[in-house]
């Protein structure tokens, strides 16, 4: 699967890692509801690290199609609220 991370760009991983990326989704979504800002911080820094630690980076003039779209880590819980849905930002 091929994940944006916005203003990064893109990052190839493997399906097999889609549980413990839905974990942290998951957390994240809880913390966005509570307005848990530094829970919030704490988990999309974990997020993100976790996506770099476990795939590939592309390429800078790569472009793929990105099944996941993940927010810059400077994303504030506002602008994350914006991108949530029901289901989170990872599907299930």
């Amino acid at each position: 699967m091929i994940v944006r991370v916005m203003g990064e760009g893109q990052v190839r991983l493997d399906d097999t890692h889609l549980a413990e990326l839905n974990k942290l989704d998951d957390e994240l979504l809880a913390e966005m509801e509570s307005g848990d800002g530094e829970g919030f911080r704490r988990t999309l820094t974990a997020l993100l690290d976790a996506v770099h630690r476990l795939g590939t980076p592309l390429p800078d003039d790569s472009l793929e199609p990105s099944e996941l779209i993940l927010p810059s880590p400077d994303a504030t819980l506002e602008e994350i609220r914006e991108l949530l849905s029901d289901d989170g930002l990872i599907p299930g």
